[in-house]
């Protein structure tokens, strides 16, 4: 399973599924069906079918993981520059007023780091940039500020 922006299986949990790939390349070798080996590893017949394909096409590196999908756009020095712009306000950064949203931190981002990230991916930042308000989704105890666009920042509420 690949998950968004960084998030991901624990290093446990790669190992382990790492592992299921080489037992079905080991009963691939021993001529099984993908439908015997999918029943016997817990796995779907279409994931031992693309393994079984990598496997012809590579080898055992074939079927091997390469990773993550996908890793965090922004590293955390750059989280750190991302505050200090945030900091500096969104007047600061050509908006007409001082009300951040998740639409103008991406592009904020875009025009910065020249990356591209998701709505629900600056949403789920790093914690830490959570602590001034500037990055955070509705949260228990909390609410939009601004007209309830999907993209606006929720700051906490006076309860």
């Amino acid at each position: 399973m690949r998950y968004p922006q960084g998030g991901g299986l624990t290093a446990e949990r790669q190992a382990f599924r790492e592992r299921v790939r080489m037992e079905a390349v080991a009963m691939f070798a021993a001529g099984r069906g993908s439908g015997e080996v999918a029943k016997e590893l817990g796995v779907s017949v279409r994931s031992v079918q693309r393994w079984r394909q990598a496997w012809r096409a590579a080898g055992r590196d074939g079927v091997r993981s390469r990773g993550p999908a996908s890793r965090p756009k922004l590293s955390e020095t750059l989280f750190a520059v991302l505050e200090e712009e945030l900091a500096k306000g969104p007047v600061a950064h050509g908006w007409p007023d001082q009300r951040w949203t998740l639409a103008r931190i991406k592009t904020l981002i875009g025009r910065r780091f020249h990356e591209s990230m998701t709505l629900s991916g600056i949403s789920r930042a790093p914690p830490r940039c959570f602590h001034r308000g500037f990055l955070a989704a509705p949260l228990f105890g909390q609410e939009q500020v601004g007209g309830g666009d999907e993209g606006d920042v929720a700051v906490p509420s006076d309860e």
